[in-house]
């Protein structure tokens, strides 16, 4: 579709960019929030101007409005350019995604209403700031707020597309229950600057086709902020650039996969887990340094996927760093995702020429449990290690349904410290967890949840009340050494969007007890 800007909003742009040179504003440091308004405004502007059924007298009354708060409030002729500059790449970029769909004329035309209720200047319409603002400014600051998709005076809506059907259904059930955790917590406190939390929670059945509906229902429907737990890798390839082309938030996806790390990080991804690779790596350097096996003695069970592969290429890295450059061949036994097949990868496991003594197993917990199960009489005496994302408690329970023998020295990875501890945070996220969930047996995926939800809500407080996306980025980028008691301090920066990269080795006894065990 062809921009059709009005010719008054036009004209309102080319006056504004041709400001007098000889005229000066206050000297306060506004940028920051003039341009954030830009950007909200002319995202406005731009859809509405683009509906036929919305006048264009109505546009061009509040882009005049919004220049003049410019002109008036901007610190120097350059800035001036510079806000509505980002003022008019926003317009472009509202009419762009209601041409594609991704907005509607009926949203459009409720956040031009919103705008137009902003009230004449007066003396006490400015909110609380660090730095003071013209009238004007004030009013459109306290106005615009309510613009930011999923941010009310009393609520913040975060969206998760989880899994809660099939046979992940725990997982999505875990990551739930740790977030609302950490939500109805923070919430009986008062919440985030006035506001409570929410989580909105959708199907999609770790199904990357119904990912793509869900994270559409989760964001024009049910209008969430950004998101936050979404369950699994082949997923995220779809979820997380559909958050990225709209500037949402994506925030601890359950994956440690390099597609919600790359290098440079996209700008709203953020995670809170080690990455697979550095999982891997740990078990590798474990089964090699400290078991003292031969490389070509462990192989990979893995999950026919950017999951698995995820897995399996930290295991290559490891390898490499090991025998010096050269990864060598080894074993790949995988199983489809979303299923339990696993007698191809046992058949491999019997004919390998080499024998093997270890595997890493980068899977889901019922086909961990069934690839346990079937290979522990047909090649006796095997170290199982697991990474993080099998689900250690739902692994666990798996086994013990087999029987001790099954279970006991199964080895599992975790990104969050035992959950059988005593530390200040388990305590917490226990109590926690008992208050809000009245006989919920305490979970690691559900710890790693309380744990990415209090970190997320440290940045919320950080961002300020005037909430968008970008002071949230600029709140986690700027995160340092935060101290939550998980023993490792989180660190982001504008380089690395990943808050830990601690792996904590458990291995499980014939009791189903997951114990705490040096891996170095």
């Amino acid at each position: 579709m062809k921009m059709r800007l009005s010719m008054g909003l036009l004209g309102a742009l080319v006056v504004a960019s041709a400001l007098d040179p000889a005229w000066s504003a206050p000297r306060d440091d506004k940028g920051g929030v003039l341009r954030s308004l830009a950007t909200r405004v002319g995202y406005v502007l731009g859809t509405a101007a683009s509906c036929p059924n919305i006048a264009q007298s109505r546009v061009k009354s509040v882009a005049d409005k919004f220049v003049d708060v410019v002109k008036t409030s901007a610190a120097s002729e350059t800035e001036s350019a510079t806000i509505l500059a980002s003022f008019k790449a926003s317009l472009a970029e509202g009419t762009k995604d209601l041409a594609d769909k991704k907005t509607d004329c009926a949203a459009a035309n409720r956040d031009l209403a919103n705008l137009e209720s902003v009230s004449a200047p007066q003396s006490n319409a400015a909110p609380q700031a660090a730095v003071s603002f013209p009238p004007s400014v004030g009013v459109f600051a306290a106005q615009t707020v309510s613009l930011v998709r999923g941010v009310s005076d009393n609520e913040i809506r975060f969206g998760a597309s989880l899994p809660f059907s099939g046979p992940n259904k725990d997982y999505g059930y875990q990551i739930r229950v740790g977030i609302e955790t950490a939500f109805k917590k923070v919430n009986d406190e008062g919440g985030v600057h006035g506001r409570m939390l929410r989580l909105i929670a959708a199907d999609d059945g770790y199904e990357p086709a119904r990912t793509a509906e869900t994270m559409k229902q989760l964001y024009e429907t049910e209008q969430v902020f950004g998101f936050i737990g979404n369950f699994g890798t082949a997923t995220a390839a779809v979820a997380a650039p559909y958050a990225l082309e709209r500037r949402a938030l994506f925030y601890a996806g359950y994956s440690g996969a390099s597609v919600l790390r790359r290098d440079p990080p996209d700008r709203y991804v953020f995670n809170y887990r080690a990455s697979y690779a550095e999982e891997t790596e740990t078990v590798v350097r474990y089964l090699v340094k400290v078991k003292r096996l031969k490389p070509d003695q462990i192989a990979v069970f893995m999950q026919q996927d950017g999951f698995g592969e995820a897995g399996y290429a930290g295991v290559t890295k490891a390898m490499r760093a090991l025998r010096g450059g050269d990864g060598g061949a080894i074993l790949k036994m995988t199983y489809p995702r979303n299923s339990l097949d696993v007698e191809p990868a046992i058949n491999l496991l019997k004919t390998s020429k080499t024998p093997i003594k270890a595997v890493v197993m980068v899977a889901t917990y019922r086909a961990a449990a069934k690839f346990i199960e079937k290979s522990r009489e047909a090649v006796p005496g095997l170290i199982y290690t697991n990474i993080s994302a099998v689900g250690p408690i739902a692994l666990r329970d798996e086994l013990m349904l087999l029987g001790p023998k099954y279970a006991a020295g199964v080895i599992v990875t975790e990104v969050v410290p035992a959950v059988e501890g005593y530390s200040s945070l388990i305590l917490e996220y226990k109590a926690a967890l008992s208050k809000y969930f009245r006989g919920e047996t305490p979970d690691y995926v559900s710890l790693e949840y309380y744990v990415a939800a209090q970190i997320m809500i440290e940045a919320l407080r950080r961002a300020g009340p005037q909430l968008d996306a970008e002071k949230l980025v600029e709140a986690f980028e700027n995160m340092r050494d935060f101290d939550l008691g998980l023993g490792t301090p989180i660190s982001f920066s504008r380089s690395d969007h990943q808050g830990s990269h601690k792996v904590w080795g458990t291995v499980l006894g014939e009791t189903g007890k997951y114990e705490p065990f040096d891996m170095e």
